[in-house]
């Protein structure tokens, strides 16, 4: 998946320049994705192959946000409260209601949020220093291109695969425009 606009710089110097506010905001993504996944197979029981791939992806999820915060542990920092994350919110607002539409428009949420991760994370392997946490975000990286082409996947088992190429390009565009209008901070979105 191509986004329409790449992540500014100026983000990523944002990131380096606080990144221990960086790793706790990830956490909590990692731990939200995780929760995500899980209310997939609660919502959707009778799909037995979206149950079987959002099992699986909880837990990648959730090892990711022991991986996280074992780095928020030996820096001595705490996770911080949950926040609600206006990049997520804003995408949200896009999925149609209605029960032909919403499992389509969730999914492909899911993997525009997955694919700017994958961007992002990244940015943030290809800025690190040598080392442990470099090697980390190189695997986040790898991981979250696998988990956004995943989604794509699943709304192209479910849907007529030219339906889900219009809405995602829909999405997309609706995305570019929350990303232009966010303000930098360091966190992931």
């Amino acid at each position: 998946m191509i986004l329409r606009v790449p992540t500014r710089t100026q983000w990523l110097q944002r990131v380096m320049g606080d990144f221990d506010e960086f790793l706790v905001d990830h956490a909590a993504c990692e731990r939200k994705a995780s929760a995500t996944a899980l209310s997939f197979v609660a919502h959707y029981p009778d799909r037995s192959e979206l149950v079987a791939a959002m099992i699986q992806l909880a837990r990648e999820e959730l090892d990711h946000f022991q991986l996280v915060y074992r780095q928020i542990a030996a820096r001595g920092l705490r996770l911080g409260a949950d926040e609600k994350d206006l990049y997520v919110l804003k995408l949200r607002e896009q999925i149609r209601r209605g029960q032909s539409f919403y499992l389509m428009d969730r999914l492909l949420v899911a993997a525009v949020v997955e694919a700017r991760g994958c961007e992002r994370f990244g940015m943030v392997a290809e800025a690190l220093a040598p080392g442990r946490l470099k090697e980390l975000y190189a695997k986040l990286t790898r991981s979250e291109a696998h988990h956004h082409q995943l989604f794509l996947e699943l709304a192209r088992r479910y849907f007529e695969p030219g339906v889900v190429d219009a809405r995602l390009d829909s999405l997309l565009d609706a995305e570019a425009g929350i990303v232009r209008q966010l303000p930098l901070r360091p966190t992931l979105h």
